[in-house]
């Protein structure tokens, strides 16, 4: 069997659009062909999403969670291409949903293009100061760096984030599984995230674990 690279996996999406996870199954289950990989999520749907990544999406909802208590308060705005699916039951659903699991897991930006070149930077330099003092060798620094970097960035980007209620997904998988089936581009524009009191009351993995009980009723 090949090994299935991170790399391979990025080339994968970029190439279809499709999710994270979809690309990496689609790589084992064609044994590393890129090309096959590409026929296979084209036969299943999910490449199709990326003919829709340059379209407009201007309709779409502002959806709201408030959660128990009035503790945390979040409102995101999630779009679509046209009003009749705005309406819809699904689209709904899934702004609500996008809306609770910011609740939970509390993203930071939308993906990782809205990071300021700073703050990876400043990163960059407090991990570099770690792995120098973990004794690592000079010459795979970079490469610790970099990897530590990228889990930061998945740690506190919404897309990147795995959804809440699925783990084994992100929530960028979410969507581009959305466009599949719905058939119009989809995209979360902003959001903000409110807190009372925050840090005072709860540690905030017990909180995360109390909005997935609730989603989970």
């Amino acid at each position: 069997m090949a090994n299935i690279t991170a790399a391979m996996v990025k080339e994968l999406r970029e190439k279809t659009g499709a999710g994270m996870m979809d690309c990496k199954n689609a790589l084992v289950e064609k044994n590393g062909d890129m090309s096959a990989a590409i026929d296979f999520l084209r036969e299943k749907g999910l490449a199709a999403a990326a003919k829709k990544s340059g379209r407009i999406a201007a309709e779409g909802v502002v959806e709201s969670y408030i959660h128990m208590g009035g503790r945390i308060g979040v409102l995101v705005e999630v779009n679509c291409e046209t009003d009749f699916v705005a309406k819809t039951d699904e689209f709904h659903e899934l702004a609500k949903d996008i809306a609770m699991h910011i609740a939970a897991s509390k993203p930071e930006f939308v993906s990782r293009e809205e990071i300021p070149a700073e703050v990876l930077d400043h990163e960059r330099a407090i991990y570099r100061t770690i792995a120098e003092n973990e004794g690592k060798p000079a010459h795979i620094i970079d490469k610790i760096v970099e990897g530590r970097v990228d889990r930061y960035v998945k740690e506190i980007c919404l897309l990147d984030q795995p959804f809440v209620k699925d783990p084994d997904i992100t929530v960028n998988d979410l969507l581009t599984a959305k466009v599949a089936k719905i058939g119009e581009k989809i995209s979360v524009r902003r959001f903000v995230r409110y807190e009372r009191g925050e840090g005072m009351e709860k540690r905030e993995e017990d909180f995360a674990a109390e909005v997935q009980a609730q989603m989970g009723k």
